[in-house]
């Protein structure tokens, strides 16, 4: 899709992310990572073993993500490790290739715990958290532009892949389920044109953010009707007066 390759601009790896993050703070409480290679056409073609870790945070994790991770402060404190020794072990995962990946998200909330963590912990290594807001971008902006539910908003990431006929694999709020996850709907997504071109279709005979001529010449486009240049100038007339 040339949409994904003006973002990729020809680069080779990708690095799905998945942060979790406390309620109020929003400071990393868990990652998920998954390494993947790309052949030129930006499908995957190979990937490293997906990793995890919990994260100590300097506030509390909140009730609300406790009930929908399943995280708690004692998991933090036992198997967590600091924020700085976190972002390192993302650095190491990637390897050589660090400095050369595309980071994707699922949403831009993930930046934001990123944002957040570094402005908790003075010892943040800024510099690597720079790569990855630099070399990152959302793919729920990119396919919610394609792909939207009856009201025009957004799916969650389990309803992305029920569209493309794929089960969620593993456990929901998981970050490293979730960063799998995104790296299968992301593949799904380049291959399967027909059915992204079937949902945009959709997405236009619903759109109304266009000049109102421009679209009832859709509507009707996508009717199978045709329209003629005599036509869409009455569309601008009828509008006009």
């Amino acid at each position: 899709m040339k949409k994904i390759n003006r973002i990729l601009k020809g680069r080779k790896y990708i690095c799905f992310l998945d942060f979790e993050g406390t309620q109020f703070s929003h400071e990393m409480i868990a990652y998920g990572a998954y390494f993947t290679y790309l052949n030129k056409e930006g499908q995957i073609v190979k990937a490293k073993n997906p990793i995890r870790n919990y994260v100590k945070s300097k506030n509390s994790i909140g009730r609300f993500v406790k009930e929908l991770t399943g995280i708690t402060e004692k998991d933090l404190e036992t198997y967590g490790v600091p924020f700085s020794k976190a972002i390192h072990e993302i650095k190491k995962y990637c390897g050589l290739a660090f400095k050369k990946t595309v980071f994707v998200t699922f949403g831009n909330h993930d930046m934001r715990i990123l944002n957040q963590s570094c402005s908790y912990n003075l010892d943040a290594p800024k510099e690597l958290c720079d790569i990855i807001k630099k070399n990152y971008f959302d793919f729920q902006s990119v396919i919610s532009e394609f792909v939207k539910d009856d009201n025009g908003n957004p799916l969650s990431l389990s309803h992305y892949l029920e569209v493309f006929g794929v089960e969620f694999d593993g456990t929901a709020h998981d970050p490293m389920y979730d960063a799998v996850n995104l790296a299968r709907l992301y593949s799904v997504f380049l291959k399967e044109k027909n059915i992204v071109l079937e949902q945009y279709y959709k997405v236009l005979n619903r759109s109304n953010i266009g000049p109102e001529p421009v679209n009832k010449a859709i509507k009707k486009l996508l009717n199978g009707e045709g329209v003629t240049p005599e036509e869409f100038k009455e569309f601008v007339k009828e509008y006009i007066d």
